[in-house]
């Protein structure tokens, strides 16, 4: 009895000292004098998806609509970041896979605006792994995915910037991507608090955080839900929403 009393009590002590676990790790991060939130994501531990219109097809177009649907089916929204690109009717302008469900093709040719700034990628979310990947390499090596946007441009290629980008230019936006590391393991999504041009955020995921490949998501619908830091941005209606959720207690 006196061994299992002291058992207990050690347990009751390291679980009084032991740091909660969290799904999704968000923090400010300065790089270069700008600033950034980033939150990390293990889309092997986390439940990481893509939402996009209700059970009646119609668009969430807020994170406040999906938190409560999501709160209806006994899920909590822990992290969310609008994800891609779209249309007025907010549809996806290019490849959109949800559930596994293909809801748009992929554009591999050029077009207008950040998205036609070719090369332009996708974000592939698999099962325990999520990836940038170039459209084109994408076309070739066709990986299977249960979610997936399209987007553009490519802010990071294999380690190399967008070529397209300078390091003059005089083009500045709020701006928001996601990277992704080369197995998979590790997505790390990131909004600039300060207007940043296309250089600067594509050096902050290559040589801030390491990533090889990343990928822009938008630079005037850029908005994130990350209620550890107090963020729940407000603004237009948004397209496809990426998101990690997990069961309430």
């Amino acid at each position: 009895m006196r061994r299992l009393a002291a058992c207990l009590a050690l347990l009751t002590v390291a679980l009084t000292i032991a740091p909660p676990a969290r799904a999704v790790s968000c923090r400010d991060m300065d790089h270069d004098g700008n600033s950034y939130v980033i939150c990390e994501v293990d889309p092997g531990k986390e439940d990481l998806r893509l939402f996009r219109t209700d059970g009646d097809g119609q668009p969430y177009g807020h994170f406040s609509v999906l938190k409560s649907e999501l709160a209806d089916q006994g899920q909590d929204l822990l992290f969310a970041m609008n994800a891609g690109m779209y249309h007025e009717d907010r549809s996806p302008v290019g490849y959109y896979v949800e559930d596994g469900n293909e809801e748009m093709r992929v554009l591999s040719g050029p077009s207008k605006g950040n998205f036609g700034l070719l090369p332009n990628g996708i974000f592939c979310i698999g099962q325990g792994w999520a990836k940038v990947v170039e459209t084109r390499d994408f076309l070739a090596s066709a990986p299977r995915c249960d979610f997936a946007t399209q987007s553009g441009p490519m802010l990071v290629i294999d380690g190399a910037l967008h070529p397209r980008f300078l390091p003059n230019s005089s083009s500045r936006y709020i701006r928001n991507g996601v990277g992704t590391s080369a197995d998979g393991r590790r997505a790390v999504f990131a909004i600039s608090q300060n207007t940043v041009t296309f250089h600067e955020f594509a050096r902050f995921f290559r040589d801030a955080l390491k990533l090889p490949n990343a990928l822009f998501l938008d630079g005037n619908i850029s908005r994130l839900y990350a209620p550890e830091l107090g963020r729940a941005d407000l603004g237009r209606r948004m397209g496809p929403i990426v998101a990690v959720t997990k069961a309430l207690p």
